[in-house]
Protein backbone atom coordinates (compact mmCIF):
# COMPACT_ATOMS: atom_id res chain seq x y z
CA UNK A 1 0.00 0.00 0.00
CA UNK A 2 1.30 3.44 -0.95
CA UNK A 3 2.11 5.75 1.93
CA UNK A 4 0.25 8.95 2.83
CA UNK A 5 2.64 11.08 0.80
CA UNK A 6 1.91 9.34 -2.52
CA UNK A 7 -1.07 9.88 -4.80
CA UNK A 8 -2.37 8.00 -7.84
CA UNK A 9 -3.38 10.64 -10.39
CA UNK A 10 -5.73 9.18 -13.01
CA UNK A 11 -5.89 11.35 -16.11
CA UNK A 12 -9.03 11.68 -18.25
CA UNK A 13 -10.38 8.10 -18.34
CA UNK A 14 -13.54 9.39 -20.01
CA UNK A 15 -15.91 7.96 -22.58
CA UNK A 16 -14.85 10.24 -25.43
CA UNK A 17 -11.27 8.98 -25.13
CA UNK A 18 -12.33 5.33 -25.19
CA UNK A 19 -13.51 3.22 -28.17
CA UNK A 20 -16.77 4.64 -29.50
CA UNK A 21 -15.94 8.13 -28.25
CA UNK A 22 -15.44 11.18 -30.43
CA UNK A 23 -11.68 11.33 -29.77
CA UNK A 24 -11.06 7.67 -29.08
CA UNK A 25 -7.59 6.52 -28.14
CA UNK A 26 -6.81 3.08 -29.55
CA UNK A 27 -7.50 0.52 -26.80
CA UNK A 28 -8.20 3.39 -24.41
CA UNK A 29 -10.59 1.27 -22.39
CA UNK A 30 -7.82 -1.28 -21.81
CA UNK A 31 -6.45 0.99 -19.10
CA UNK A 32 -9.58 0.61 -16.97
CA UNK A 33 -8.85 -2.77 -15.32
CA UNK A 34 -5.19 -1.83 -14.85
CA UNK A 35 -6.13 1.48 -13.23
CA UNK A 36 -8.71 -0.23 -11.02
CA UNK A 37 -6.12 -2.73 -9.78
CA UNK A 38 -3.60 0.05 -9.22
CA UNK A 39 -6.15 2.08 -7.32
CA UNK A 40 -6.44 -0.59 -4.64
CA UNK A 41 -2.77 -0.02 -3.82
CA UNK A 42 -3.23 3.68 -3.03
CA UNK A 43 -4.79 5.45 -0.06
CA UNK A 44 -4.96 8.66 -2.09
CA UNK A 45 -6.45 8.89 -5.59
CA UNK A 46 -7.24 12.02 -7.60
CA UNK A 47 -8.94 12.13 -11.01
CA UNK A 48 -8.70 14.72 -13.78
CA UNK A 49 -11.63 15.32 -16.11
CA UNK A 50 -11.62 17.16 -19.44
CA UNK A 51 -14.63 19.48 -19.23
CA UNK A 52 -15.13 21.71 -22.26
CA UNK A 53 -17.99 24.11 -22.95
CA UNK A 54 -19.69 23.74 -26.32
CA UNK A 55 -17.85 25.72 -28.99
CA UNK A 56 -14.48 25.44 -27.25
CA UNK A 57 -11.56 27.07 -29.08
CA UNK A 58 -9.77 23.73 -29.41
CA UNK A 59 -12.61 22.22 -31.46
CA UNK A 60 -12.14 22.17 -35.24
CA UNK A 61 -15.86 22.87 -35.54
CA UNK A 62 -15.26 26.29 -33.97
CA UNK A 63 -13.02 27.31 -36.90
CA UNK A 64 -14.84 27.26 -40.26
CA UNK A 65 -12.83 25.50 -42.96
CA UNK A 66 -10.57 23.76 -40.47
CA UNK A 67 -10.39 20.01 -39.87
CA UNK A 68 -9.52 17.95 -36.80
CA UNK A 69 -5.80 17.46 -36.19
CA UNK A 70 -4.80 20.61 -38.06
CA UNK A 71 -2.78 23.13 -36.04
CA UNK A 72 -3.63 26.81 -35.72
CA UNK A 73 -2.25 29.71 -33.71
CA UNK A 74 -4.25 30.91 -30.73
CA UNK A 75 -3.31 33.76 -28.42
CA UNK A 76 -1.10 31.45 -26.35
CA UNK A 77 0.59 29.65 -29.26
CA UNK A 78 0.08 26.58 -31.48
CA UNK A 79 -3.10 24.61 -30.89
CA UNK A 80 -4.02 21.23 -32.36
CA UNK A 81 -7.68 21.22 -33.36
CA UNK A 82 -9.73 18.29 -32.09
CA UNK A 83 -13.12 16.82 -32.81
CA UNK A 84 -15.73 18.08 -30.33
CA UNK A 85 -15.14 16.05 -27.18
CA UNK A 86 -15.81 15.98 -23.44
CA UNK A 87 -18.50 18.63 -23.65
CA UNK A 88 -19.75 19.55 -20.20
CA UNK A 89 -22.59 17.31 -19.04
CA UNK A 90 -22.39 14.98 -22.05
CA UNK A 91 -22.08 11.21 -21.95
CA UNK A 92 -18.70 11.59 -23.64
CA UNK A 93 -17.40 13.71 -20.77
CA UNK A 94 -18.41 11.15 -18.15
CA UNK A 95 -15.86 8.78 -16.65
CA UNK A 96 -15.79 5.30 -18.17
CA UNK A 97 -18.48 3.22 -16.49
CA UNK A 98 -16.01 0.49 -15.60
CA UNK A 99 -13.77 2.82 -13.63
CA UNK A 100 -13.96 1.66 -10.00
CA UNK A 101 -12.22 4.25 -7.86
CA UNK A 102 -14.91 5.11 -5.36
CA UNK A 103 -12.30 6.16 -2.81
CA UNK A 104 -10.99 8.94 -5.09
CA UNK A 105 -10.78 12.11 -3.01
CA UNK A 106 -10.96 14.84 -5.65
CA UNK A 107 -11.83 15.49 -9.28
CA UNK A 108 -9.88 18.27 -11.01
CA UNK A 109 -11.77 19.60 -14.03
CA UNK A 110 -9.78 21.26 -16.80
CA UNK A 111 -10.42 22.89 -20.16
CA UNK A 112 -13.59 24.60 -18.99
CA UNK A 113 -12.38 28.06 -20.07
CA UNK A 114 -13.69 28.52 -23.60
CA UNK A 115 -10.56 30.05 -25.08
CA UNK A 116 -7.85 27.89 -23.50
CA UNK A 117 -7.18 24.21 -23.99
CA UNK A 118 -5.83 22.19 -21.08
CA UNK A 119 -3.84 19.01 -21.40
CA UNK A 120 -2.08 19.16 -18.06
CA UNK A 121 -3.84 18.53 -14.78
CA UNK A 122 -1.71 21.30 -13.26
CA UNK A 123 -1.42 24.21 -15.73
CA UNK A 124 -3.58 24.97 -18.76
CA UNK A 125 -2.22 25.37 -22.28
CA UNK A 126 -1.49 29.07 -21.89
CA UNK A 127 1.07 27.91 -19.29
CA UNK A 128 -0.19 30.52 -16.82
CA UNK A 129 -3.67 29.43 -15.70
CA UNK A 130 -3.43 26.96 -12.84
CA UNK A 131 -5.99 24.30 -12.00
CA UNK A 132 -5.32 24.28 -8.25
CA UNK A 133 -4.04 20.70 -8.27
CA UNK A 134 -0.52 21.60 -7.16
CA UNK A 135 -1.78 23.51 -4.13
CA UNK A 136 -4.21 20.73 -3.24
CA UNK A 137 -1.46 18.11 -3.28
CA UNK A 138 0.94 20.27 -1.29
CA UNK A 139 -1.65 20.96 1.40
CA UNK A 140 -2.24 17.21 1.62
CA UNK A 141 1.50 16.61 2.13
CA UNK A 142 1.93 14.71 -1.14
CA UNK A 143 5.49 14.40 -2.44
CA UNK A 144 5.17 11.61 -5.04
CA UNK A 145 2.72 11.47 -7.97
CA UNK A 146 2.05 8.23 -9.85
CA UNK A 147 0.23 8.87 -13.12
CA UNK A 148 -2.03 6.69 -15.28
CA UNK A 149 -4.67 7.42 -17.90
CA UNK A 150 -5.22 8.94 -21.33
CA UNK A 151 -3.50 9.84 -23.50
CA UNK A 152 0.18 9.10 -22.91
CA UNK A 153 1.49 11.63 -25.42
CA UNK A 154 -0.83 14.50 -24.54
CA UNK A 155 -2.58 14.83 -21.20
CA UNK A 156 -0.46 12.25 -19.35
CA UNK A 157 2.77 13.71 -20.73
CA UNK A 158 1.88 17.33 -19.96
CA UNK A 159 0.61 16.41 -16.50
CA UNK A 160 3.74 14.41 -15.71
CA UNK A 161 6.08 17.16 -16.87
CA UNK A 162 4.24 19.76 -14.83
CA UNK A 163 4.29 17.50 -11.77
CA UNK A 164 8.05 17.11 -12.11
CA UNK A 165 8.49 20.83 -12.76
CA UNK A 166 6.59 21.53 -9.53
CA UNK A 167 9.05 19.37 -7.61
CA UNK A 168 7.03 16.19 -7.14
CA UNK A 169 8.71 12.84 -7.61
CA UNK A 170 6.88 11.69 -10.74
CA UNK A 171 6.22 8.19 -12.07
CA UNK A 172 4.21 7.15 -15.14
CA UNK A 173 2.76 3.63 -15.31
CA UNK A 174 3.16 2.75 -18.96
CA UNK A 175 0.68 -0.13 -19.20
CA UNK A 176 -1.96 1.96 -17.42
CA UNK A 177 -1.82 4.49 -20.28
CA UNK A 178 -2.58 4.51 -24.01
CA UNK A 179 -1.48 7.00 -26.68
CA UNK A 180 -2.85 8.87 -29.68
CA UNK A 181 0.60 8.85 -31.37
CA UNK A 182 0.10 11.70 -33.80
CA UNK A 183 3.14 12.17 -36.10
CA UNK A 184 5.61 10.57 -33.68
CA UNK A 185 4.15 12.25 -30.61
CA UNK A 186 4.49 9.14 -28.43
CA UNK A 187 8.24 8.69 -28.87
CA UNK A 188 8.76 12.41 -28.33
CA UNK A 189 6.62 12.33 -25.19
CA UNK A 190 8.63 9.50 -23.63
CA UNK A 191 11.89 11.25 -24.51
CA UNK A 192 10.71 14.51 -23.00
CA UNK A 193 9.50 12.77 -19.84
CA UNK A 194 12.83 10.95 -19.47
CA UNK A 195 14.68 14.24 -19.87
CA UNK A 196 12.55 15.68 -17.06
CA UNK A 197 13.57 12.86 -14.72
CA UNK A 198 10.20 11.12 -14.82
CA UNK A 199 10.32 7.39 -14.11
CA UNK A 200 8.61 4.98 -16.51
CA UNK A 201 7.41 1.75 -14.94
CA UNK A 202 4.79 -0.95 -15.41
CA UNK A 203 2.09 -1.82 -12.92
CA UNK A 204 4.01 -5.01 -12.07
CA UNK A 205 7.30 -3.20 -11.41
CA UNK A 206 5.85 -0.23 -9.50
CA UNK A 207 7.34 -0.30 -6.05
CA UNK A 208 5.41 1.52 -3.35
Amino acid sequence: MADDRTVLLVVDVQNDFCPGGSLAVTDGDAVVPVVNTLGRRFRHVVLTQDWHPAGHASFASSHPGRKPFETIELAYGPQVLWPDHCVQGSTGAAFHAGLDLTHAEAVIRKGFRGGIDSYSGFVEADRRTRTGLEGYLRERGIVRVVIAGLATDFCVNWTAQDAARAGFETVVVEDACRAIDLDGSLDKAWADMAAAGIRRVTAATLAL
